[in-house]
């Protein structure tokens, strides 16, 4: 009788063949009157094709969509501790987003003011919602039409960085701006 090692050994070794075995080409069959049976061509994979393959606009978003607002123009703007004024480094994007809405008459968005976890409920709330304002007050300022925007403030609730340090507080004090209804999801 065998031993238990020895059995692995060859049950180890039979996969490995079996593998190799699998990966190597194949050669035309005989027929055994002399003529060979070629291989069957894939025609779809050799250079039959009229032009090279690629990925086109795969992945890219659709003009329109949350997904063009998010990744073309940028859906949220950062604030220093304790304040709800606009930082100048923000007026590029919100700008962008007025152009944005501009192009898309038919969406209405939601700004949702954040602070980082410091400071009590009440109190993140609060500024939060003065943050969402100050950007709901930014876009109707330049000309976006002020039904189409709803503000809400999450405070402290909804962080979008983990963490306790000064690189996740700094994250998680915005205003994010969602888009509600209108747009291709």
């Amino acid at each position: 009788m065998m031993k238990i090692p020895t059995l692995v050994r060859l049950a180890a070794v039979g996969m490995a063949v079996t593998a190799i075995a699998a990966c190597t080409p194949r050669t035309p069959a005989d027929t055994g009157a002399g003529n060979t049976v070629p291989t069957p061509a894939n025609d779809q994979y050799t250079g039959n094709a009229v032009a090279p393959v690629s990925g086109g606009n795969l992945g890219a978003p659709a003009p329109g969509s949350e997904q063009d607002f998010v990744v073309n123009i940028g859906d949220r703007v950062y604030f220093d501790l304790d304040s709800y004024a606009i930082r100048s480094e923000a007026f590029p994007r919100l700008d962008a987003q007025v152009a944005w809405l501009q192009r898309y008459p038919g969406v209405t968005i939601r700004i949702e003011g954040n602070a980082d976890e410091r400071g009590t409920r009440e109190y993140n709330l609060a500024l939060g919602a003065r943050r969402a304002e100050s950007v709901r007050t930014y876009l109707v300022e330049r000309g976006i039409n002020a039904g189409r925007i709803d503000t809400i403030s999450y405070g402290k609730e909804r962080p979008i960085a983990a963490g306790s340090n000064e690189e996740s507080w700094a994250r998680n004090r915005n205003a994010h701006t969602a888009i509600v209804s209108g747009a291709a999801r």
